[in-house]
C-alpha cells in the first residue's frame, strides 16, 4: 500500500514539474541571460528601441549605460561590459592597449548637425570654415561678414554667438573635431582630433542630450549634436556645405550618400567630408565593439552566445529598418556584408 501510494505521489510531483515547465516555456519574455553595455549616447534612441524588441524577441536583457563613447571603451577595456559602444573607432596603438583582440561592428549611421538657437532664423547655411571659425573663437557675432555672405536672405542679429560643446569624452567630438580638421588647417594644427579638446571659447554639456538642452534653453547659442536629436526635438539645424560645394540638409538619404565610398574590410573608417554631392558631410557609422574571443569563463555562462545573437540581431533586416523611424540611416549592402563577416569571426563556443 504505502509503496502505491509512493508511486502516486512521484507521479503527481513530475506532472505539476511539467505543466510549470510549460509555462515558462510559452512565457517569451523569460530572460536567458543578461548582457551589458555602456558607451556612446549618439546612437541612445536606436538602441533603446532595438534592445527593447531584441528582448522581447529572444528574453535575453539588454543593459546599456549611455555614458559617452570614452566611459564604454574604458569599461569594455576592464571587463566591466559585454559590449563597449563608440561613434570613433579605436587606433590601433588603443586597440594595443586592450587585453584581447577587439572587433569593430558598425550597427547604423548618423550624423552630427550644427544646432543653433536665433529666434525667428532658418535655414541658416554654414561652411565648415565658418564652424572651425566659430569653435575656434575667431567669429564671434551672427552679423559676422563672413556668416551673412553664405545667408544674403537672412537679417542676423547683433547677437554674441556661444558655442556648446562636449564636457564628456565624446564619440561625437571625435566625429565633429575629424570633419573640421578636414576643412580647416588652422583646426588641424591648434585643435586636432579627438574625444576630448582644450576649448578656446563656450560653454561645457554633458552628453548629446546635455548639449541639445543647452542649445534649446539659451539664445545665440549652438552646438553639435547628433542629428536624431535635433530632430526629435525640432532645433533648428544648418544647413551644411559638403565638399562638392553643395549646401545639404540632414535626411536618411543624405546621411547614407557618405557611404558611397570604398569601405576596409575591418569597418574602421570616417566617413566625414564625403566627395559624394549629395552627401552630408558630418555623416558617420557608429560601432558596438566587443572581444573576438567571447569564451572567457569569468563572465556569465551564455553571454558570449547571447552578445553574438545580439550583433546579429542588430544587423538584421527588422532592426536596420527601425533606423529610419528614429532619425538614423540604415547600414548600406556593402557595409552590411562587411558588418555579418566580422561577427561570423566572432569566437563564442
Amino acid at each position: 500500500m504505502k509503496r502505491n501510494l509512493l508511486f502516486v505521489w512521484a507521479l503527481l510531483a513530475l506532472v505539476a514539474g511539467c505543466k510549470q515547465q510549460s509555462k515558462e516555456d510559452k512565457n517569451p519574455q523569460q530572460t536567458q541571460a543578461d548582457i551589458s553595455g555602456a558607451g556612446a549616447t549618439f546612437p541612445l534612441p536606436y538602441y533603446n528601441v532595438i534592445f527593447k524588441d531584441y528582448t522581447k524577441k529572444t528574453g535575453n536583457k539588454v543593459n546599456y549605460g549611455g555614458i559617452g563613447s570614452g566611459g564604454g571603451i574604458r569599461s569594455l577595456k576592464d571587463k566591466t561590459v559585454d559590449f563597449g559602444a563608440s561613434d570613433a573607432f579605436l587606433s590601433d596603438k588603443e586597440i594595443e592597449e586592450f587585453p584581447d583582440e577587439i572587433v569593430h561592428i558598425p550597427t547604423c549611421m548618423g550624423a552630427v548637425v550644427l544646432a543653433y538657437h536665433l529666434p525667428g532664423i532658418s535655414g541658416l547655411r554654414l561652411s565648415g570654415a565658418l564652424v572651425a571659425d566659430i569653435f575656434l573663437g575667431n567669429i564671434g557675432k551672427w552679423n559676422d561678414s563672413r556668416i551673412s555672405a553664405l545667408n544674403p536672405d537672412i537679417s542676423l542679429p547683433d547677437q554674441i554667438i556661444t558655442p556648446v560643446y562636449r564636457s564628456d569624452g565624446s564619440g561625437t567630438t571625435f566625429v565633429f573635431s575629424d570633419y573640421l580638421a578636414k576643412v580647416s588647417d588652422e583646426w588641424a594644427k591648434e585643435m586636432g582630433v579627438g574625444k576630448s579638446l582644450k576649448w578656446a571659447v563656450g560653454i561645457a554639456a554633458k552628453g548629446n542630450p546635455g548639449v541639445a538642452g543647452t542649445v534649446q534653453q539659451t539664445v545665440g547659442t549652438i552646438g553639435y549634436i547628433g542629428s536624431e536629436y535635433a530632430l526629435s526635438l525640432e532645433i533648428a539645424m544648418a544647413k551644411m556645405q559638403n565638399k562638392a560645394g553643395n549646401f545639404v540638409e540632414v535626411t536618411s538619404e543624405t546621411i547614407a550618400a557618405a557611404a558611397n565610398v570604398a569601405l576596409p574590410e575591418d569597418m574602421r573608417t570616417m566617413l566625414t567630408d564625403s566627395p559624394e554631392p549629395n552627401a552630408y558631410p558630418i555623416s558617420c557609422f557608429t560601432w558596438i565593439i566587443v572581444y573576438k574571443n567571447q569564451t572567457d569563463e569569468s563572465r556569465p555562462a551564455g553571454n558570449g552566445k547571447a552578445v553574438v545573437d545580439l550583433l546579429n540581431y542588430i544587423l538584421s533586416e527588422d532592426a536596420q529598418a527601425f533606423a529610419t523611424n528614429v532619425h538614423y540611416a540604415p547600414l548600406p549592402e556593402k557595409a552590411l556584408e562587411n558588418a555579418k563577416n566580422l561577427v561570423k569571426s566572432i569566437v563564442f563556443q
